[in-house]
């Protein structure tokens, strides 16, 4: 059986991205079956050596699965600090809305992810998004209960 590039990302499998992407560079913005990129799927396993590589590779960093997610708002869902770290400090758009209108802060509210939202807000995502059910990250926090979370998203 053969390996593909999206089996190599999820096993963590660095070396193997590496020869994949030499043989075939065009990987480097391939889907799979769900509509996701190599990045999408190497940050949603918080595969950061991966990520690294994709990024150095020419991922399209705001690329998005079937969903309308970037690897940003997979990470602030997943609560990954260092992945979305790495992708804010190469360009990653804060303020893509997916196919329910949540953005990657809206995703860090709702999944109570503080420091997610705290880095969001200080690198100046966009409070005032409202998702499809007209909701923001703030009314998210409100659901929580978090009152540092709520406090940071007034």
């Amino acid at each position: 059986m053969k390996f593909t590039i999206y089996d190599q990302i999820r096993s963590g499998d660095l070396e193997g991205v590496k020869k994949s992407l030499t043989i075939e560079p065009e990987l480097v913005n391939s889907r799979d079956e769900r509509g996701s990129t190599p990045l999408v799927l190497a940050t949603y396993y918080n595969q950061l050596g991966i990520t690294q590589l994709l990024l150095e590779s020419g991922a399209n960093i705001n690329a998005t699965d079937a969903a309308g997610n970037t690897p940003l708002m997979g990470v602030c869902f997943k609560g990954y600090l260092e992945a979305a770290k790495l992708l804010m400090d190469n360009g990653a758009k804060m303020d893509v809305q997916n196919t329910m209108g949540a953005t990657a802060l809206i995703y860090s509210a709702m999944f109570d992810k503080f420091e997610l939202a705290q880095l969001l807000v200080d690198n100046g995502a966009d409070k005032t998004i409202k998702d499809q059910r007209g909701n923001t990250a703030l009314d998210h926090a409100k659901t929580k209960g978090n009152p540092k979370l709520i406090e940071l998203l007034k």
